[in-house]
């Protein structure tokens, strides 16, 4: 977005320099990536960079108010899930597209937010293949408020396996089928800690355990990357697994399964921001707009974009069985400020929020980005397009 550096980016890019790069992080993994990369970061200057941070902040502002739990507690209140829920996560991340306002300044919009994981270990090797096969403008990282490589992977370890560094565990359903494995194996690599699948837990008394080369391993502490509501459409086996899980259990959480529900699009029509769109619970609109066509129309609790509905109808909204589980959002028009040798794209950053304990708030860390050229941001679409899929920010550290 910084016009000069894009020049600079577009004309020393290679097909040979991407290619190298994707090699290393395909090599790294083992062949686990299962998403399309982007050919290039995304260059953000200060100014927009502190709007994006303000905006960040104002959010982390509501979810650390008194009101947040009482407003949030019908958010689950229909799904079963484990006891022992910390009062706040440890992480959250926040879905912001770039806009332009009227004066055709950038302005983030948010566009989701989650109380759970994202891709916290693969972004890192992300950011050392951009710099090892690109040559990255100085004063420009993707780091955010003073946080580094290495200060980001040690509160990063803190913060998965806590203070005590308990025994650990990422839980996942069948997780070397995800989509998202390669950022399991980064996980692995960067803080060495196993990667269990839910069909390998059991109990004894309160305590819960897996097997690994025939030795029983006792788990303290669950990294939980698993979807919560994926649950109910796995088989009868698995589903008596998760319900293992919600016994009484010695058992800490990071985050939540209730943090997934707390924290995510439920909590948008609480947010009181000009950078959040007006967004209703759709049981809730006593007259639909008579603009349907400036709104979209989204599930509360899905992920990656499914079953959004971008161009709304009246019959869209009649055919909904249960409203009070949709949202009806003000639609955000993504500015195509990307300039690229196949056409303009449009881009959505997403912050890593990390609770910082001295100050008692949450702090942006680090980041991802989406870049697309369809109606849908998100690595699942735009496959047959290029200069789009994920990718990451680099931000101005200081004026230049």
């Amino acid at each position: 977005m910084i016009p000069s550096i894009r020049a600079i980016y577009n004309q020393q890019f290679s097909d040979k320099k991407y290619h190298d790069m994707l090699s290393d992080i395909v090599q790294l993994n083992h062949g686990a990536l299962d998403f399309r990369l982007a050919e290039t970061p995304i260059f953000i200057d200060v100014i927009s960079k502190n709007k994006l941070l303000k905006a960040g902040d104002d959010i982390c502002a509501f979810i650390t108010s008194a009101d947040f739990i009482s407003k949030t507690e019908m958010s689950f209140s229909q799904v079963a899930t484990p006891p022992n829920e910390n009062t706040l996560p440890c992480c959250i991340v926040m879905d912001f597209a770039i806009c332009k306002n009227k004066k055709n300044e950038i302005e983030p919009k948010l566009i989701e937010l989650q109380g759970f994981p994202s891709l916290f270990g693969f972004e890192v090797f992300h950011d050392q293949a951009f710099q090892k096969h690109f040559e990255m403008p100085n004063g420009y990282s993707p780091y955010l408020n003073g946080y580094n490589t290495e200060s980001y992977l040690s509160y990063l370890n803190q913060i998965i396996c806590g203070d005590q560094n308990k025994h650990t565990v990422l839980l996942e359903l069948y997780p070397h089928q995800q989509k998202t494995k390669i950022d399991f194996y980064c996980t692995q690599q960067l803080i060495n800690i196993p990667i269990v699948c839910l069909s390998e837990i059991f109990t004894e008394g309160c305590e819960l355990f897996y097997t690994r080369e025939g030795i029983k391993k006792r788990i303290d502490r669950i990294y939980n990357r698993i979807v919560w509501d994926e649950i109910d459409k796995q088989s009868i086996e698995m589903k008596e697994r998760a319900q293992l899980l919600l016994q009484d259990l010695k058992l800490e959480w990071v985050t939540h399964p209730n943090h997934y529900y707390r924290i995510s699009k439920y909590l948008m029509p609480f947010l009181n921001s000009d950078a959040v769109p007006l967004t209703q619970f759709l049981n809730k609109i006593n007259e639909l707009p008579n603009d349907l066509d400036n709104y979209v129309l989204k599930p509360l609790f899905s992920f990656a974009g499914q079953g959004v509905i971008i161009d709304v109808t009246q019959n869209d909204i009649l055919n909904i069985k249960d409203p009070e589980n949709w949202i009806l959002q003000h639609k955000v028009e993504y500015a195509p400020v990307i300039e690229t040798p196949s056409g303009p794209a449009k881009t959505e950053i997403r912050l890593f929020y990390f609770w910082d304990k001295q100050s008692k708030k949450y702090k942006a860390t680090l980041n991802l980005a989406r870049i697309s050229k369809g109606k849908m941001i998100g690595v699942s679409y735009n496959n047959t397009a290029t200069w789009v899929g994920g990718s990451l920010a680099y931000f101005e550290t200081e004026s230049t």
